[in-house]
């Protein structure tokens, strides 16, 4: 029997514009809310991120966010 699905926990988030842009861009090819599609990713986490890429963009990431945060 599957799990039901319900939004327990609500978070205040800052996200980028192209972070945003992107998150509605999935939720909507996927017929799912915000909400329902960080669900989804956060939930399947190991089986939708490639560790090595990941690891590769989050050190580009972090290396131009006080550039970014200006």
């Amino acid at each position: 029997m599957p799990k039901r699905f319900r939004l327990t926990r609500r978070i205040t988030l800052g996200m980028t514009e192209d972070g945003y842009r992107n998150l509605r861009k999935f939720a909507q090819e996927a017929g799912l809310d915000e909400g329902e599609a960080l669900s989804f990713v956060f939930e399947h986490w190991n089986s939708v991120t490639d560790t090595e890429a990941l690891t590769h963009r989050l050190r580009l990431f972090n290396a131009e966010l006080d550039q970014r945060k200006r």
